[in-house]
């Protein structure tokens, strides 16, 4: 009885340490449903000349203009040479973030366009389109 006793105290406990470690991390997190407004400082960058194999970062500055946290859900590319990441974590109301890129120009000589698409709990359209331009002078022969 006594086993059984002490059984059922472990498991509340227990019980009581997951809620509340729960409750705490849906504090941080926004409700499904809850929008909030982004602002982007730039959305199309013009990197100019570089040449071929060379890989340039990328920065885009935004800042969450609305009431809740902003949460970026997905960044994608529209190249295989352009690798991109998200902010992990809620981006607070009043806060600034970044978008990180990296194009890689090996194979691709001449002028470039690249999009990089991100996903986000904002008001509106919940996809937002950034653009780099980029010239790839082709690296010299070896002779």
């Amino acid at each position: 009885m006594k086993k059984l006793m002490f059984l059922a105290l472990a498991i509340g406990v227990v019980a009581v340490a997951c809620q509340s470690s729960a409750s705490e991390n849906k504090a941080a997190q926004p409700k499904p449903g809850e929008l909030t407004t982004i602002q982007w400082v730039d959305t199309l960058k013009e990197m100019g000349q570089v040449t071929e194999g060379q890989v340039i970062d990328i920065s885009y500055r935004f800042k969450n203009a609305g009431t809740k946290p902003l949460v970026i859900e997905q960044v994608n590319v529209s190249c295989g040479c352009t690798v991109a990441e998200k902010p992990e974590k809620p981006i607070a109301p009043g806060e600034e973030g970044i978008i990180k890129a990296s194009f890689n120009s090996t194979g691709k000589p001449g002028p470039n366009s690249k999009s990089i698409y991100v996903v986000a709990n904002t008001e509106g359209s919940k996809e937002h389109r950034l653009q780099f331009m980029v010239d790839v002078k082709p690296a010299a022969e070896k002779k």
